[in-house]
């Protein structure tokens, strides 16, 4: 049953990594409706982090040649018009350099918020607001190419990017890339610097996370004391599901939004934010 429960999460976190509707929250959400899984077990709570970095890994895969051309033509770029500071990946990095500082001083903060489903749900209703305006209104991009993006760009979506950390339920890729599209950015172009800003940011929360657990005993400790049987096989179940997950839905996902757009995914947070809300006005 174990393994199944870990199956089952693996596609979950795959499914939703890089759609905008937030992994955290479906996770959370899933967790808590999943008989077995105790919310506040620190096991689980580690597995949720961890399986994260599956979902992620799927990004040099399937942009294996992009990161290739990026890293040969750094800093120069590939017109020769580039530099140190202005090349993509250092605007992905100048990205994450905004994003991080701030995360880790309100680690504590993220943590309660983790634990509210009020947050979540009510995060879920206004991300799929502003998603649906933002990609009604910002139809006429003038930045078609990372390429284009100018420094500003870069910290202005690692700004936005703090908000998906803080309120759980917000997306990741839900604020990088509705914080694109504000600065001008097409939906695809948003939409490549998203997954690109996703490897520094998720590998760091995640190793962040895990360190914070293993090096300290008593945290150690408390991970390890309700775990289930075989509990590192448990956890490589679900990082390689998710994986594999995140690998097609990524591959379908750029496809899919280049030509619908990302109104589908606005309505889906709406619905799954009120029925969340719902649930807890007839729980109490």
């Amino acid at each position: 049953m174990t393994y199944l429960l870990s199956v089952l999460l693996g596609i979950i976190q795959g499914l939703t990594e890089f759609l905008p509707i937030s992994s955290t929250a479906h996770l959370r959400i899933a967790q808590g409706f999943l008989p077995g899984i105790d919310l506040e077990d620190g096991y689980w709570k580690m597995y949720s982090v961890v399986i994260q970095l599956g979902s992620i890994l799927a990004v040099p895969i399937l942009f294996k040649n992009r990161i290739i051309e990026l890293i040969r033509t750094f800093p120069r770029g590939s017109q020769g018009d580039k530099n140190i500071f202005t090349h993509p990946l250092s605007l992905v990095m100048l990205a994450f350099c905004v994003t991080a500082p701030p995360c880790y001083f309100a680690d504590k903060l993220i943590g309660d918020n983790l634990e509210s489903v009020k947050v979540i749900a009510s995060a879920l209703i206004i991300g799929g607001i502003v998603m649906w305006l933002v990609d009604k209104l910002c139809k006429r991009p003038s930045i078609t190419h990372m390429d284009k993006m100018s420094p500003l760009a870069a910290v202005w979506i690692g700004a936005v990017q703090i908000l998906s950390a803080i309120f759980p339920g917000t997306s990741r890729s839900m604020s990088t890339i509705i914080a694109g599209q504000t600065f001008g950015l097409s939906r695809s172009t948003a939409l490549e610097f998203s997954f690109f800003l996703a490897l520094p940011t998720m590998i760091a929360a995640t190793s962040f996370k895990l360190l914070q657990t293993l090096l300290k005993p008593a945290a150690r400790e408390a991970v390890m004391s309700n775990a289930p049987q075989q509990p590192w096989l448990v956890l490589a179940v679900g990082f390689i599901v998710s994986f594999i997950v995140a690998y097609l839905t990524c591959k379908w996902f750029v496809g899919f939004v280049r030509t619908r757009g990302f109104t589908p995914f606005a309505v889906y947070r709406l619905v799954l934010g009120s029925a969340l809300l719902i649930w807890l006005y007839v729980k109490s």
